[in-house]
This record gives C-alpha cells, structure tokens and sequence, in this order.
C-alpha cells in the first residue's frame, strides 16, 4: 500500500480550458490506483520539482479524477499549463465528503467563484435521482461574466434544474442580475421545509447565506460548508489548516454549519 505521503503517478488525459485563469484537469491512473474519492474530498496535488496544493475533486468517473485548477501561484500555475500525456503526483483522498441528501430533499447548491468546483460532483448527483426527487437549485456568483465556470455543463444543468447566475461588475451586454449571490435567494425555488444546502466560496459568502437560510427557517443540520486552510501535510500531523477545533485536512473540508458556525463567527485580525 501506498504511503499517506507518497505521491502516485498520474496521468493527464485531458485538459479543458474554463476561464481564463483556470482549467479542468482529467487524471488517469497508471502503476497503482488510489482509494475510491468521495464529493467533497480533496487530493493533494505536485506539479514535479514545484510543489504540491490541495485541490477538491470536481468530478469523478470511475477511476478518473477531474480536478478544477485555478492558477494564483506558482504551483497551481505549474498546474494548469500541463498538458494532456503529461504526469502529476496525486496522494489522497483526504477529508470528508458533502452529505447525501434525503431523496425527497430539494438540493440547494451555492458558489462563489471556484467555489463551484467542488460543488460539481453534488450537482452531477442530484442530476441523477430518480424522478419525482426533490428539486436542485444552483446559484453561483462571480466578478465578472467571464469567470463562470463549466460552460459546457450549464445547458445540460439547467435542462433539469434551476441555475441562476450573478456577478459583481456586468460588462457590456450581460443579460443577468448583478449583486450578491445571497440575492438570488428570494427566486430559487427551494423549499425552505425540505431543503438540504451545499455552500462553498469565500467564507464572507458562506456566513452570509448559511445566516439567511437559517433565518428561512432551514435547520442548521441540513447546512453544510467546504472550507480552506493552508493544507500542507493533508493528514493531520502539521496542524497549518487549523480553524478553532478543526483540522480541516482531517475534520473538513465539508463541515456541517451546527460544527462551523461558531469558529467562522470569530474574527482573525
């Protein structure tokens, strides 16, 4: 069995370019294969002689690993300039994983920015219940109109399900609202009574929403949150992502907002 620290040889089977600054990675294995991956949970990822980041799986199809990389440093940088029948080193998967709804839940998923990645595979799950299921709203905010992720999953999302889309700054010819992503609460067709919410994005984001659907009455146990830490080990032993109580490589990265909402009300400065 592979070391927890050990990185596994990857290859890169495909490269889909979504925005400017960020791509989707498909990674194969090759010599050895790791564990099955859940929703929600990351890997740690090493661009050879850079460096290595954690990086949510934004889907999983069999043994494939899809991995939405945004370039903010260097390593992510390395990241996304990889190209298909190159190699990464993939140790995982870490964390925990976003909870299954009741089928009868209406699904609630809310991003902010890359936020929408690690929300893909909640997505691509809800798509596939059964029929008469609870419904799926997606809400996703962003700066700008270019920054939307997946534009090649939207038409075949709303086909099936409520998206509603909102960014900060329009540009010439956005067609769509402008503002925060909390707005778009008062159109989505989620019913307060059987709804169960998946939030990830900047964690002013967070706050915001899991306050207002708490306020709607949605309970605090059908809430739950990605978070990020500066994740440097992945298993626990270095303590860098530690948020109050939580480790988050180990404890999180999704968290239900009964456990997070305390230690996210506490200011940092």
């Amino acid at each position: 069995m592979t070391a927890a620290t050990t990185p596994v040889a990857y290859r890169i089977a495909d490269r889909r370019q979504e925005t400017a600054d960020t791509v989707t990675l498909t990674l194969v294995p090759t010599a050895h294969t790791l564990a099955p991956f859940r929703p929600g949970q990351f890997a740690m990822l090493y661009a050879f002689g850079v460096g290595e980041v954690p990086v949510s799986v934004s889907g999983i199809s069999g043994d494939r690993l899809h991995h939405t990389v945004r370039a903010v440093g260097k390593v992510s940088e390395a990241l996304c300039r990889a190209e298909p029948g190159g190699w990464i080193g993939v140790r995982g998967p870490y964390g925990t994983a976003w909870p299954s709804p009741p089928a009868e839940s209406d699904v609630l998923v809310v991003a902010g920015g890359i936020g929408l990645a690690p929300l893909r595979p909640v997505i691509d799950e809800a798509l596939a219940r059964p029929a008469g299921s609870g419904r799926l709203s997606v809400l996703a905010g962003y700066r700008e109109p270019a920054d939307q992720l997946f534009p090649a999953d939207l038409p075949v999302w709303r086909r099936r399900a409520q998206v509603l889309v909102t960014v900060d700054r329009p540009g010439p010819g956005w067609p769509g609202p402008v503002g925060l992503v909390t707005e778009l609460l008062d159109t989505a067709g989620f019913r307060t009574d059987r709804c169960t919410a998946f939030l990830c994005g900047p964690e002013p984001m967070m706050r915001a929403t899991a306050g207002e659907l708490l306020r709607r009455g949605v309970p605090a146990g059908r809430i739950a949150v990605s978070l990020e830490r500066n994740m440097r080990c992945g298993t626990g032993w270095c303590g860098h992502c530690q948020l109050g109580p939580l480790l988050l490589c180990r404890d999180g990265p999704v968290v239900g907002w009964a456990r997070a909402g305390e230690p996210l009300s506490v200011s940092e400065r």
